[in-house]
């Protein structure tokens, strides 16, 4: 029985430990995730705008100037931009997002797939690491951005893709990421980058009219790759402050199931204690016995 209680007490020294580390990554979550969260809540409004804005000139400059970044083909080559993270232990967050960027090859390109036409640029340890095992056509500059993320990298990111879609090596490029709602809450999207989607006039509505200074060529020429770097610059925050959102909400959830754990492994070296002092005190009460006898 000795072994028993020794067994049950290294579990819960164990747990211990374990409920600990839990304890201080959730703290360190919720650190990051307060700037992380500013960071993007500061950005989306004015990345909203600016993609409301270049919608709207592709609409309405629509054959009076060379937009080489809105034109639609036929798409014969694909490239899917995954955004994940470097680190694990943030619950389903990355799978949910592999998931999502697999999918989207299954249902829209799997044509281009088997033919060896669609290639995947993970952003993001965890998406590189899949992607590359599972034997899919990866662009691996990238992958590490998250080292030191900033405007600039994530603009050399968008350049490629931009570079890319101008040459004619691919012919649509999509983006993979989560959205950030709040701490407990993300929401896993898919999203035409390229090319600029045109916005969708309601019945009745006036065509957008805009007057442009220096003239209308080189303001969209200057423009676009300027509001796409900040279009990618914005997914990006999103997915980072849902990462610190995820590993926060899973440390927590971790940490809760710990105690419960403890409740029920101290329950049991308890029950167990008392049945070897119950063996323990048969045992001189018959040892008793048999020398009265």
């Amino acid at each position: 029985m000795s072994g028993a209680l020794k067994e049950v007490r290294n579990r819960i020294q164990s747990v211990k430990s374990t409920q600990q580390i839990t304890k201080a990554m959730k703290m360190v979550s919720a650190a990051k995730l307060r700037r992380a969260q500013d960071a993007i809540i500061q950005m989306r409004p004015y990345a909203q705008k600016l993609q409301e804005m270049l919608s709207n000139i592709v609409s309405s400059a629509e054959g009076d100037v060379n937009m080489a970044l809105a034109v639609e083909r036929p798409v014969q080559k694909v490239l899917v931009i995954v955004i994940t993270s470097d680190r694990g232990l943030c619950g389903g967050y990355n799978s949910n997002l592999i998931k999502l960027a697999k999918q989207v090859i299954k249902d829209k390109y799997a044509n281009l797939a088997a033919q060896g036409n669609a290639e995947m640029l993970p952003l993001g340890k965890k998406g590189y690491e899949h992607f590359t095992k599972n034997k899919f056509k990866v662009i691996d500059n990238y992958w590490h951005i998250f080292a030191e993320l900033n405007f600039d990298h994530v603009a050399a990111v968008a350049k490629f893709a931009m570079d890319a879609f101008e040459k004619g090596e691919v012919d649509a490029v999509e983006l993979v990421y989560s959205e950030f709602k709040n701490a407990a809450t993300q929401k896993f999207i898919v999203e035409q980058f390229l090319p600029v989607k045109k916005s969708e006039k309601k019945k009745g509505e006036a065509k957008a009219d805009f007057i442009f200074e220096p003239g209308k060529d080189i303001l969209i020429r200057e423009l676009m790759p300027k509001i796409l770097n900040t279009q990618l610059y914005k997914a990006i925050l999103d997915a980072h402050a849902s990462e610190h959102g995820a590993r926060m909400t899973a440390m927590d959830k971790a940490t809760e199931n710990a105690e419960e754990l403890l409740k029920n492994l101290k329950i049991s070296y308890n029950r167990a204690r008392q049945a070897a002092i119950t063996t323990e005190l048969t045992e001189i009460v018959s040892g008793a016995a048999a020398l009265q006898g």
